[in-house]
């Protein structure tokens, strides 16, 4: 659990998931205020939401996905559809909202055997340069394919980065499941990543948080493309 109300006037508050360790993030204004939730893992994690949600007085009004594996998007349904809330996805990840199966290995699969998984009512898909506004933030979706090809990254209120699977403190997401790609995610880290302001906080999929400045300098995968391009 951390709570940090360090970046200016935000309030970003998360839970690791219990399956995977992901990490979910809430982001408002202020407590008091509404929010918006961010990769809801597995299994339901809506009991751990909720302690959050009233711990601050938060009332959520978006959901954002920032990429269609299941351990980012088991609980998005059950949340979206309670609060009659949007789940926000990148158009090429949307179908796996449905269809998580899809987009894992056989071994992960078999684990899935006689479950069944549907959209929540409203799903709102988008591309590399949206901006939507929520809660008074501004949320920048960033293209970000490799770790999937519907990888998604936002740059929120020029403060901070949810990197997603894309980028770890020390190290980058992997890219050998269905629809993730090598040759992708290097050129997402060269054109996308590398060139993302050095002040931003990074907010990851999993993991302790960081910073672009920092992982310039230490994450190695990045060391090598900085000042090259």
């Amino acid at each position: 659990m951390s709570v940090n109300e360090g970046v200016k006037s935000l309030l970003i508050d998360s839970f690791a998931a219990p399956m995977f360790a992901t990490n979910c993030w809430v982001l408002a204004p202020s407590a008091g205020s509404e929010c918006v939730v961010i990769d809801p893992g597995m299994p339901d994690v809506s009991s751990q939401l909720d302690e959050i949600l009233q711990r601050h007085n938060l009332k959520p009004v978006a959901i954002i996905a920032t990429h269609g594996h299941l351990d980012h998007t088991f609980s998005i349904q059950p949340i979206a559809d309670g609060y009659s809330i949007p789940a926000y996805i990148h158009s090429e990840d949307r179908a796996f909202l449905a269809a998580p199966e899809k987009l894992h290995g056989e071994e992960f699969v078999a684990t899935l055997s006689g479950m069944k998984f549907v959209e929540p009512a409203q799903v709102r898909e988008l591309r590399n340069g949206d901006l939507i506004d929520l809660v008074g933030l501004s949320f920048k979706a960033i293209h970000a394919p490799g770790h999937t090809r519907g990888s998604l990254m936002f740059e929120v209120s020029d403060e901070v980065l949810i990197s997603g699977d894309v980028l770890f403190a020390g190290s980058i997401g992997r890219t050998d499941l269905p629809t993730g790609s090598a040759k992708d995610m290097e050129e997402t880290l060269r054109k996308k990543v590398v060139p993302l302001s050095d002040h931003l906080q990074v907010l990851p999929g999993h993991g302790p948080e960081t910073s672009m400045a920092y992982e310039k300098k230490n994450n190695p995968y990045l060391k090598s493309l900085v000042g090259r391009y």
